[in-house]
């Protein structure tokens, strides 16, 4: 990662408790839960102690004049520090109005918290993350808490992702766009936060489109944000950029869309050429409802799709809508992603889709309500959306890669959370007849490809095996030398895969890990693509017909490798 200068935007992330730290300031007690905390602005960052087992404490940021400057939740520490948050000083920052929410009884009296001692004052605070678990080639946020990938564009040789962050903690709170971009899809550079909350409320999911034409009236190839505020209702919000999305500028008449669902967010807009208007695809409670505009600013409602298709075991969230080709044929057909929490098909949140046709005002699916169709088949494949913009026609979705059930819980501390690796999307056509999602990594990825090793244990902390198989019943084990291992298996005769992670590694920190993924198979399968990282497993089949995304926390890296069933395994580093 790239270090950034405080003064700058970004932060860089150093400072142990000890180092600068500033002439303590004093605290005042209103009351029990109540704190005033006077603040040594002459440096440009507070590091504020984080201990992830107490509760948030709900924290307004006030300048001299006690105007409010920000609000923020952090889980400030009681008994002990498990890692620093920074808290840039800006706008004339100097108190924090803290409030407490915990029970005094359990935690003992406020004067004698250890958030006091260690709370101090730096100019930098170092980025570097030693966690074993931090992947090596996928998309992490340098610090904090990330879930679903945001608005993501291509402009000018650049991917542009944002991503459900956190700046104040490794757990769900204060979302907020993060920020990175990349020219290889592997390789990602962080940048500050894009855009951060306001009074109408948190800065939930949704996307961005490049306004070629000046529909909107803001300039040629302007970078629109649709984003949901998420406040007292969710409601949908648009920001602009003239920069190729380094800045954002919220619209002068948020909300731009409004609806009295509860449940009402993740706003997704593409540009439909049948007729020459925009597309908007909402989220809405358990079906998804598409409005139309000319000029990204005004929109009407069109239709709604859903509501007795598919999985309905959680909410709908998170949807795309691409119009994809047809291996073998000159046809397309369109797709739309709807992923859902709860109800996946091994429990927690997965991500489903329907085939069939959109003519810019109503979608049809083309299977029986009943049917369920998945995107990936592992545990861990979750808010997948499309690069908007992308060249040559190309449909390429990342995934965040965790399930709600445990993400919070993950045994890492100063970050959580990862990207999948790029997947480009297409369809095919299964034995059965039907039409299925193709998905393959995308080129990107293999060139990511560096020297061919004799065994795992000399691929680093990154590597694909390239499995050819040739037996009808496969199996491949990887295990370390404390004998965790996860096991692989290729059943020709009952057409499924599976992936069995039940002794995978650690997996006390939720009773919901240790378990067993299943994909079933529309095709033969005849060469496997498994990328291992440090705590993750992707098996794609070669030509698109798998995907499964599964997690892992073994104590040491996987050394071994045994196979049954299986032709030749090829070792690829990644880099």
């Amino acid at each position: 990662m790239n270090k950034f200068i405080a003064s700058t935007l970004a932060m860089v992330i150093t400072a142990t408790a000890g180092s600068l730290r500033a002439q303590e300031p004093a605290v005042m007690l209103p009351s029990d839960n109540h704190a005033i905390y006077r603040i040594d602005n002459s440096s440009s960052l507070l590091m504020l102690p984080v201990e992830e087992r107490e509760e948030n404490a709900a924290i307004r940021v006030l300048d001299g004049n006690q105007q409010l400057v920000k609000t923020l939740n952090v889980r400030l520490a009681v008994d002990k520090v498990d890692y620093f948050v920074p808290l840039k000083m800006e706008n004339g920052a100097s108190v924090l109005d803290i409030l407490f929410s915990g029970n005094r009884r359990n935690s003992g009296s406020i004067k004698g918290y250890v958030c006091w001692k260690e709370i101090h004052a730096a100019n930098t605070f170092d980025d570097t993350n030693t966690e074993s678990y931090r992947p090596a080639i996928h998309h992490t946020p340098r610090y904090g808490w990330m879930n679903d990938p945001n608005g993501m564009f291509y402009k000018d040789g650049v991917y542009h992702l944002y991503f459900q962050y956190n700046p104040y903690g490794s757990q769900w709170e204060n979302m907020t766009w993060g920020h990175s971009t990349s020219t290889d899809l592997i390789h990602w550079q962080a940048h500050h936060a894009a855009i951060e909350p306001d009074a109408l409320g948190s800065i939930f999911s949704g996307s961005c489109v490049v306004d070629h034409n000046n529909t909107a009236g803001f300039g040629k190839d302007a970078v629109v944000a649709f984003y949901t505020s998420a406040g007292i209702n969710q409601v949908q919000c648009m920001a602009v950029s003239l920069d190729n999305g380094m800045t954002f500028e919220k619209y002068g008449n948020n909300p731009i869309l409004t609806a009295p669902i509860p449940d009402f967010r993740d706003p997704k807009v593409i540009y439909c050429e049948e007729t020459g208007k925009w597309v908007l695809v909402m989220a809405s409670g358990q079906e998804m409802r598409f409005y139309s505009s000319p000029d990204l600013k005004n929109w009407t409602y069109e239709s709604s799709f859903g509501s007795t298709y598919g999985c309905h075991d959680g909410v709908w969230e998170c949807p795309d809508l691409m119009c994809l080709p047809v291996r073998g044929s000159d046809t397309k057909r369109w797709v739309l992603l709807c992923n859902i929490n709860p109800g996946g098909p091994f429990g927690g949140s997965a991500t489903q889709y329907f085939v069939g046709n959109f003519d810019g005002h109503h979608f049809t699916c083309d299977d029986a309500p009943q049917v369920t169709k998945w995107m990936d088949y592992g545990k861990d494949h979750y808010a997948t959306v499309t690069f908007s913009n992308a060249l040559n026609g190309r449909h390429i979705a990342l995934a965040w890669m965790s399930n709600w059930q445990y993400a919070n819980q993950v045994p890492t501390l100063q970050f959580r959370s990862a990207n999948s690796l790029p997947r480009d999307l297409d369809l095919y056509r299964g034995d059965d007849g039907n039409l299925w999602m193709g998905v393959v990594p995308s080129p990107e990825v293999l060139a990511a490809r560096g020297k061919v090793v004799k065994n795992i244990a000399q691929a680093g902390d990154a590597y694909e095996l390239v499995i050819d198989v040739d037996k009808p019943l496969a199996t491949i084990v990887l295990e370390n030398d404390n004998k965790e291992s996860v096991v692989l298996t290729y059943d020709a005769i009952n057409r499924i895969f599976s992936f069995d992670r039940t002794n995978a590694g650690k997996s006390d920190f939720s009773e919901a890990f240790a378990t067993v993924t299943t994909a079933p198979l529309h095709s033969p399968l005849k060469q496997l693509r498994v990328f291992v990282d440090r705590c993750s497993f992707e098996v794609f089949d070669s030509e698109g017909r798998l995907a499964m995304t599964n997690l892992v926390f073994p104590s040491s890296p996987y050394s071994a490798i045994k196979t049954r069933g299986v032709k030749r395994v090829t070792i690829h580093t990644l880099n």
